[in-house]
């Protein structure tokens, strides 16, 4: 198969209080393990079994319904468990570039946090929240998508590179906050891995020249 689940960098229970055990599990190791499957099943048999999960998103709109949802769904889990981090959360550090860029973009921490929030609260039903790099100066926006689609996707409306996510899914919340996504979206801010974000920032930066 030319995708396979990736394993999660920490144990099912690590990040709570804030993300429950079972939940993790279950998104784990059932969504995004669906995603996975359906999407090997969707490129069966084409050229596209040859590349990358960005070379897929980069022309995604040409292709079937199945490898946009489940190309996305892919991508999007495996970003979004690799920013998160039992360790994480507070501020990232203020000698890294992506603090200076927050505090460029969005004026403080705090404003990041507003921005972040109002569009992972206002996303209707099911989608995503990003945080994203825009150009090869590295200046950052945020966004949100509907279903799994995301940033990279060649029709998608704010295109950019994503370097943090937030899926509001109600699959990935729901046993433990109900209908109270205010509250799960404030726990993530606990579990934001900033050391990998910088990273990702840096990244983003080459990689958004081409898309």
């Amino acid at each position: 198969m030319a995708f396979t689940l990736p394993d999660l960098p920490y144990d099912y229970d690590a990040l709570e209080p804030q993300f429950d055990a079972r939940t993790m599990e279950i998104h784990h190791s059932k969504h995004h393990a669906g995603y996975t499957k359906k999407l090997n099943a969707a490129i069966e048999g084409t050229d596209l079994e040859k590349m990358s999960i960005q070379q897929i998103l980069a022309e995604v709109s040409k292709h079937p319904s199945a490898v946009r949802n489940n190309a996305g769904g892919f991508y999007n889990h495996d970003l979004f468990w690799n920013i998160l981090s039992p360790d994480g959360g507070g501020v990232p550090d203020d000698s890294s570039d992506i603090h200076q860029r927050i505090v460029n973009a969005f004026g403080t921490y705090e404003g990041f946090q507003d921005e972040f929030t109002k569009a992972a609260t206002g996303q209707f039903g099911s989608g995503w929240a990003w945080l994203c790099v825009h150009d090869p100066v590295g200046n950052l926006f945020i966004t949100s998508t509907p279903n799994q689609d995301n940033p990279l996707m060649d029709d998608a409306p704010n295109k950019g590179v994503p370097i943090l996510g937030l899926d509001v899914w109600e699959h990935a919340y729901y046993l433990k906050y109900q209908n109270r996504r205010p509250e799960y979206v404030s726990a993530f801010f606990d579990l934001i891995n900033w050391e990998e974000v910088n990273t990702r920032y840096q990244a983003a930066i080459k990689q958004v020249a081409m898309i």
